[in-house]
């Protein structure tokens, strides 16, 4: 089978698509035939060497949906079974921008019954995210929310989501932008902070720039994993590190087929064309995910 891996670190060039063998599942373990994943900053990070790992052959690829192809003993998914899941980490030697993914069996969800696979494959490891950071915030309704970079995948999630909640959000997000976050559900989009919020979820790391938006006694959660900046002014500040929940991800995907979640393709590449997607994803500015198709 196919895959996009990474032998060597740098940019876009470094992305290889080769021939490998066909993973087998073990023990509580599934093989989904991949219909569609999609490509993340995060990969952009393996593939430029930001996590390490130099020397060995890393797969690409967090997001999944496609069809259980074959299962190992003490699971409950057939095969034929339309799924999604999060193959969390960085893989070694393959993730799931390839043919075949095997992951965890409590990973996986049934898919969306009102999305196409490409759709599908833009919610596993940024809703999971979103809603896993929310959850760290422990707001309740009628709380404050301030969201950076609502416009982005993470952030467009994490603004419906807490909207869903009864939450009032505002989204920081570019003038060009603000319709968009607008009909996501947040109350008010800005372009510049406005006032003191009762948290901020800070999908567009800004760091202490976006700490300073909290009031005091507030909560602050960033998105990447031990980089929160440290307390002030008795803020509780942390950085969600995603992790793989199947039964949460059925929630996502229950939320999508209710219409409370929007998926957002900004457009597909062949899985042969992996560098050009990573190449694209490097130019910035894509609203949505761009997602590759075996």
């Amino acid at each position: 089978m196919r895959a996009a891996v990474v032998r060597t670190f740098g940019g876009p060039e470094a992305v290889e698509v080769v021939e490998t063998a066909l993973p087998e599942p073990g023990a509580r373990q599934v093989r989904i035939k991949v219909a569609a994943s999609a490509l993340n900053p995060v990969d952009a990070g393996v593939r430029a060497g930001a996590f390490g790992g130099a020397g060995r052959q890393i797969g690409l690829g967090w997001d999944v949906a496609g069809t259980v192809d074959a299962t190992g003993v003490a699971t409950a998914w057939n095969a034929g079974d339309a799924v999604v899941a999060l193959d969390y980490g960085m893989a070694e030697p393959l993730g799931a921008h390839a043919e075949y993914v095997v992951v965890d069996t409590d990973a996986v969800a049934k898919a969306p019954a009102t999305a196409d696979a490409v759709h599908a494959a833009t919610l596993p490891l940024n809703g999971l995210t979103a809603v896993q950071a929310l959850d760290g915030l422990r707001l309740t309704p009628g709380d404050t929310l301030l969201v950076t970079g609502a416009a982005g995948a993470v952030g467009g999630y994490a603004v419906q989501l807490a909207a869903h909640r009864g939450v009032t959000v505002t989204g920081l997000a570019r003038e060009s932008d603000a319709e968009l976050v607008r009909s996501l559900g947040a109350a008010h989009a800005t372009t510049a902070r406005a006032g003191a919020f009762d948290a901020v979820l800070d999908a567009a790391v800004l760091g202490e720039t976006a700490l300073a938006w909290v009031r005091d006694g507030g909560a602050y959660t960033g998105v990447i994993p031990q980089a929160q900046p440290a307390s002030v002014r008795g803020v509780r500040t942390a950085a969600v590190e995603v992790s793989a929940d199947g039964a949460r991800l059925a929630e996502l995907v229950r939320l999508v087929d209710e219409g409370v979640l929007t998926l957002r393709v900004a457009e597909t590449f062949a899985l042969d064309d992996a560098a050009k997607a990573h190449a694209r994803l490097a130019q910035g500015g894509v609203r949505g995910r761009l997602v590759l198709v075996p």
